[in-house]
């Protein structure tokens, strides 16, 4: 690499690779995932991949790429809390930590 900055390039840049474009994640392809996944939400991603014959590693980069999930508890939920579901998390927790001070055994 070098050699080619000595030869006059002035580009860092990666020049263009030959090989095949990843194409399964096209608007097409992510309708499809999210189709699937509406209609079950605990399916995994293998079990996605089975159903819309696409790669487990393209259904897995749509799902957190493009529809920006994570999987907790075995079903596909939305990365971000809303608002209420964060201040119902706090609520909840300022529950436990009281209870905690009254029962120390909890």
């Amino acid at each position: 690499m070098a050699q080619s900055f000595q030869r006059g390039r002035e580009n860092v840049e990666d020049d263009p690779r030959s090989g095949r474009p990843i194409s399964s994640t096209n608007d097409q392809n992510v309708e499809v995932v999210q189709a699937v996944m509406e209609k079950d939400r605990r399916l995994s991603v293998r079990m996605i991949s089975e159903e819309t014959g696409l790669n487990k590693n393209a259904v897995h980069r749509i799902l957190t790429e493009h529809l920006h999930k994570r999987k907790i508890c075995a079903k596909l939920v939305p990365k971000n809390f809303s608002v209420e579901q964060k201040a119902n998390r706090l609520e909840i927790r300022q529950d436990l930590l009281g209870r905690l001070e009254i029962e120390p055994n909890f």
